[in-house]
């Protein structure tokens, strides 16, 4: 098992009895897959176990989710699309543009997830921060799915809190090697939720789809350079867009050695990633929901240890506000 990370000689994130973050997760968040198929679905189930062991979660602060149904599905995607996929009717060429083959354990995996993600959400709403097991799949448009993304999850729980009023206003950072293509598609036209994806620019998807601000950066980025960019846009964007709640997409496919990325992050680099948005967020009152995006190894213990930079940033953080005597919840 990896060790637990420590970060510039600083005490390690925390434990979940000090930090309580809410996470969020269910079994249902792994089904089988062909065997040889890319995808590494084994990981989400590797993050929990990973978490638990560690202290970052415990039966205390983790919380199940319910299964999105169709009519919450269809807040974002079209009415004929999610009766396709979930029927098991969709057309062969659509199941190769998502690059996942259909199953009924895919169509309740899926479900979960999304259900997962709006959770994480409200709990982010209630507690500050939240972060869920899955999520981020930011490539599914309201009319298709593309790049083992089927449902959005990231754009239903956004459009249903927006839509019932929970919130006005909702800013997405997308830190996913990938542009949140779908994302942006999702919310073309609607000012209650602004997109912000900074990405490869070469890699997949190779149409982009403009959000309201994206970053494409250059093949081989290290940390110095990608952080102090982020440090460029981030603040500001707070500051205009004025968010009630982030969607945080913490893809660690901007690691050095991962299968589909062309950036150079370290681990430490993806952690001082996490932990700054989670800071920058938190210091102005606004409340982070965060999902673990995408990554790419054959080695799942490393690409769990590497997802789970999200979640003990989320502990290290919450752990900083209560030290600093700061409310971890927000104020309504």
């Amino acid at each position: 098992m990896n060790q637990p990370f420590t970060h510039g000689g600083a005490a390690p994130y925390t434990s979940a009895a000090s930090g309580a973050v809410p996470i969020v997760y269910h079994p249902e968040y792994v089904t089988p897959l062909p065997d040889g198929h890319r995808f590494p679905m084994p990981k989400f189930s590797k993050v929990y176990e990973l978490l638990q062991a560690e202290g970052v979660a415990s039966p205390e602060s983790t919380y199940s989710p319910e299964a999105a149904d169709a009519n919450l599905l269809a807040c974002v995607h079209t009415p004929a699309y999610v009766e396709s996929f979930l029927s098991g009717t969709l057309e062969a060429k659509a199941l190769r543009r998502i690059g996942l083959p259909w199953s009924e354990g895919l169509t309740r995996r899926t479900r979960r997830a999304v259900g997962g993600t709006l959770l994480t959400a409200r709990l982010a709403l209630e507690h500050g921060i939240a972060c869920n097991a899955a999520g981020g799949t930011h490539h599914a448009h309201p009319g298709f799915g593309s790049g083992f993304c089927i449902f959005n999850d990231i754009a239903v729980a956004a459009r249903t809190l927006v839509d019932e009023g929970s919130v006005t206003r909702i800013l997405v950072i997308d830190l996913d090697v990938h542009q949140g293509d779908g994302t942006a598609a999702a919310f073309a036209g609607d000012p209650r939720v602004f997109t912000f994806s900074m990405h490869c620019e070469s890699n997949f998807p190779f149409r982009k789809t403009a959000g309201d601000h994206d970053v494409g950066l250059p093949d081989g980025i290290r940390d110095a350079e990608y952080l102090a960019l982020l440090d460029a846009e981030l603040p500001a964007l707070l500051e205009q867009v004025q968010p009630e709640l982030v969607m945080y997409d913490a893809g660690v496919d901007v690691f050095a050695g991962d299968r589909l990325g062309r950036l150079q992050l370290s681990l430490e680099g993806i952690y001082e990633r996490d932990l700054y948005v989670l800071r920058e967020c938190r210091r102005r009152g606004i409340a982070v929901a965060g999902v673990i995006g995408g990554g790419y190894d054959h080695d799942l213990d490393a690409l769990a240890h590497r997802h789970c930079m999200l979640h003990r940033a989320a502990a290290m953080q919450a752990h900083a506000m209560q030290a600093r005597n700061l409310p971890t919840q927000l104020q309504r």
